[in-house]
């Protein structure tokens, strides 16, 4: 099975009050969208890289031409929207679609959930992480949502069949993950602040 990976890097960042674009600030000396792609590049499970900008990201769509990566750009009017009108232009099968802020997610992460995604069997999974991880790291409670009896957090992690995109409802599968990896996503400047301070902390356990 194909898989290609769809980052989504042209929302607005509203909510972070920042000059910079959201995909170029940085954590650990270098942009957010810069450790995405390169676990992405690390995953075994993932075929190709496209990146989602629009005319909010004109300085994230310039960056990416040191990228061996597709980029295409879309309206930018909301993350479902965009993600969708990217798979509809380019054809895309299956699609792993990942938000471009998430600077501790790792390619051994990635090509888990492409399993669990072959595992189950249906047409859509959707990644969370459980209310408590993200309340450990000092992050936002987010859109918590009960889960078998949890309260969880949608991730900003998804895959896909792309050739039933126009389909109302799909069929779909939560993978609820007790990771930082995949709960820290940079929302607000403490989120950012956070981040980079798990950064460190990960790197020194690294050396």
């Amino acid at each position: 099975m194909k898989v290609t990976a769809l980052v989504m890097a042209g929302g607005k960042g509203t909510r972070m009050q920042l000059s910079e674009e959201k995909p170029l600030l940085q954590v650990g000396g270098k942009p957010v969208i810069a450790h995405v792609l390169a676990a992405l590049k690390d995953a075994k499970k993932i075929s190709g890289v496209v990146v989602a900008v629009s005319d909010f990201t004109p300085k994230t769509a310039e960056y990416l031409a040191r990228f061996p990566v597709r980029v295409i750009k879309t309206p930018g009017k909301e993350y479902v929207s965009d993600m969708g009108f990217a798979v509809r232009a380019l054809g895309l099968e299956t699609v792993l679609a990942i938000a471009a802020d998430l600077p501790l997610i790792t390619g051994a992460i990635i090509d888990d959930i492409v399993e669990n995604y072959v595992g189950c069997g249906k047409a859509a999974l959707a990644v969370a992480v459980p209310f408590e991880v993200r309340e450990r790291l000092g992050l936002g409670a987010g859109y918590a949502f009960d889960w078998h009896g949890k309260q969880v957090v949608y991730a900003g992690i998804n895959v896909n069949d792309g050739r039933r995109i126009d389909e109302d409802e799909l069929e779909q599968e939560i993978y609820v993950l007790d990771k930082a990896e995949v709960a820290l996503n940079i929302n607000t400047v403490d989120e950012l602040r956070i981040a980079q301070e798990e950064f460190a902390k990960a790197s020194k356990r690294a050396v």
